[in-house]
């Protein structure tokens, strides 16, 4: 006689996937939520790609549009004079006010650019200097990148206060930031205006180390400050990543059309240059030269009359 098993209340139980995956498709049922999950990937990753690009587009608009806006202004019939900046003349000529001292303290993030910038930032200097002797030159060993401004045009007990309010533990994240969190910046240019001259960057896009661009470190800097209760103050936050490297101290070399124009020549002689030796290929992916923020120094939190690149360092970042 067989014996009769009784009935298991599993068998009882419906077992449904209701993952929403269709495991009736594959001969091999596991296989159907990890094709599901490959595929939600890669729409994820198109997404992040997609997001990088708009970045790397709307940086790359916005020094097109201005230094288009910039010429035109320049090279106009009814121009008028650069924009001479007078403490820099001060500083730069005693005689003028003798004793003369910024009196403008900040407090900022600076991303040091590294070796090779600061040689590709002083070759296009000595061309600039062909068609304009006078031009003030920024030193090379105080070039920077605002990553983020927290004042400007303080005095120095209110910087001191900003300081402490932010405290050791905020600006010591911050600082180190770019040793976990690694921003890629490419296709150098001059930039350009009425009062200076820049060597700007984009954010890379188009590979998996883009995902954190430079706008991302922008972002997170302001969020971490704000977090811990300081109230960011920046002159600006418009989509721009450059290193000032030059400004006007007199009008005598862009006086005249003609001046101005052989001023304008060599900078898109410089920048044709920038494009032929130190950008990606059309249809390369986004290598070769580029500045990795963080790259030899970790961000430098600097307080002081740093306007040209002086100043003094409150703590500068692990680099790697």
């Amino acid at each position: 006689m067989v014996a009769t098993l009784p009935d298991s209340v599993d068998a009882k139980n419906k077992f449904e996937d209701l993952s929403g995956v269709d495991i009736t498709k594959y001969e091999n049922p596991y296989d159907a939520l990890i094709e599901a999950s490959r595929q939600l990937t890669q729409f994820i990753v198109l997404i992040i790609t997609y997001i990088q690009a708009q970045i790397q587009a709307r940086y790359e608009t916005h020094r097109v549009t201005r230094n288009a806006q910039q010429k035109a202004k320049i090279i106009a019939p009814d121009f008028e004079d650069l924009l001479i900046d007078p403490i820099l003349k001060k500083l730069e000529d005693p005689s003028i006010e003798p004793g003369f001292m910024d009196p403008r303290n900040c407090l900022v993030f600076w991303a040091r650019p590294p070796g090779h910038i600061r040689d590709l930032v002083g070759r296009a200097q000595q061309e600039l200097r062909k068609v304009a002797p006078h031009l003030w030159l920024m030193p090379l060993q105080n070039l920077h990148l605002t990553a983020l401004e927290l004042c400007h045009s303080l005095t120095f007990p209110e910087t001191e206060a900003i300081v402490s309010s932010l405290g050791s533990p905020a600006y010591t994240e911050m600082t180190d930031y770019t040793l976990t969190h690694r921003a890629r910046l490419i296709k150098p240019t001059l930039s350009y205006d009425t009062a200076a001259i820049a060597l700007s960057f984009l954010p890379a896009a188009g590979k998996e180390e883009d995902n954190f661009t430079y706008h991302h470190l922008r972002r997170d800097l302001f969020s971490i400050a704000k977090r811990a209760g300081v109230q960011v103050d920046s002159r600006y936050v418009v989509p721009s990543s450059h290193i000032t490297i030059g400004r006007f101290l007199g009008q005598g070399d862009h006086d005249s059309i003609e001046k101005r124009k052989a001023w304008m020549e060599k900078i898109e002689e410089v920048n044709v240059w920038l494009e032929k030796e130190f950008w990606p290929s059309n249809g390369e992916d986004e290598e070769g030269f580029e500045w990795v923020v963080g790259m030899e120094k970790g961000l430098d939190f600097r307080q002081g009359t740093l306007w040209y690149g002086g100043g003094e360092t409150i703590r500068l970042g692990k680099g790697f």
